[in-house]
């Protein structure tokens, strides 16, 4: 459906509120998801479409406005045939590291369907269990920060620029590969009903502003000019430069702490912004703080172009009652 809050908030369409989701929404922090999850390892977990479409709806009974699929970026790479493991501590491990150009050549630049078989069934079960009342979101991770895993350095920044010192092309391949893989598996759940899509670059927020002009924007902007027709998100993880997110081809930018709301909604009113309560207070804060800090989020987006988010997703630590402190304080009823 077309008419959802989200998708018209979105599209910068008058709206009766700003429509409230948040990053990790369903995850480790509530109690029902741990419970539903069970032991199992994150793969098994995700890879389980009943399971997995159970913990993708979890949040609805919080009152979000929009429902977004339980899966990892590294679903994609996955399909392209890097197998890859989710280890404690450290995150997402790739089975084999790329390395050479043989290496990236291996990876299937246009999956076929059945290869992400359980996220186009997670896709189908949830919107079935929904019935059209809330729009279901998916996303994938930019080339930059995908490529990292691939290469198996991760967040560490400075590691990933010493390999792409040493292999500048095995890197420039590796992403060339990644985006195709991207617009193609993008374009597959677009065409089976996803609402809109949020482009993950967590890492690419710590690179220069030279760095993110060559390792990030020019994906960016291919990715959304190559997959398109619903709204599209970028969240980049506290990257200072506004003016180059909202040349992205973005239809909404999604902020962090490092930016003022308020000041971007007065210095770019024809874009939608995403955000952005503090993370960190929603874990560490309390109820109280929350829906102040919430609050003042609301009036910084001035009720028109804002989708009402956090800085970053929700942590494992989070206390369900913060969580439902943010929702409600959106939606007015505290």
């Amino acid at each position: 459906m077309t008419d959802h809050l989200l998708i018209r908030a979105a599209r910068g369409e008058v709206v009766e509120r700003p429509p409230v989701w948040a990053m990790r929404q369903a995850g480790r922090w509530d109690p029902e998801f741990n419970k539903l999850r069970a032991g199992l390892s994150f793969f098994e977990f995700s890879e389980h479409v009943e399971l997995a479409a159970k913990a993708s709806l979890l949040p609805r009974r919080f009152g979000v406005d929009a429902i977004i699929l339980f899966y990892d970026i590294t679903t994609l790479t996955v399909a392209m045939g890097l197998p890859f493991t989710l280890q404690p501590n450290r995150g997402p491990v790739p089975d084999r590291p790329v390395r050479t150009m043989d290496d990236v050549k291996r990876l299937d630049a246009e999956p076929a369907p059945e290869r992400f078989g359980h996220i186009t069934g997670l896709l189908k079960r949830v919107q079935a269990e929904l019935r059209g009342e809330l729009p279901v979101l998916v996303f994938a991770g930019a080339p930059f920060t995908l490529g990292t895993y691939c290469i198996d350095t991760g967040k560490n920044v400075g590691e990933t620029m010493h390999f792409i010192q040493e292999n500048p092309l095995v890197w420039g391949f590796l992403l060339e590969r990644i985006q195709q893989a991207t617009i193609h598996f993008l374009n597959t759940l677009i065409g089976q009903g996803a609402a809109a899509y949020q482009l993950f670059d967590s890492w690419a927020g710590e690179l220069t502003p030279a760095e993110y002009m060559r390792w990030a924007q020019p994906f960016h902007r291919a990715i959304f000019k190559g997959a398109a027709g619903v709204p599209r998100i970028l969240f980049v993880k506290e990257y200072p430069e506004l003016e180059v997110l909202t040349t992205s081809g973005a239809d909404v930018i999604s902020l962090g702490v490092c930016h003022d709301l308020a000041a971007a909604r007065r210095d770019y009113p024809e874009m939608v912004f995403q955000g952005n309560v503090d993370e960190e207070l929603l874990r560490s804060g309390t109820p109280e703080q929350v829906i102040a800090a919430t609050k003042k989020c609301v009036q910084a987006g001035g009720g028109r172009r804002h989708i009402v988010n956090l800085s970053h997703g929700c942590d494992k630590a989070t206390p369900v009652a913060n969580f439902e402190a943010y929702v409600r304080a959106v939606k007015g009823e505290v």
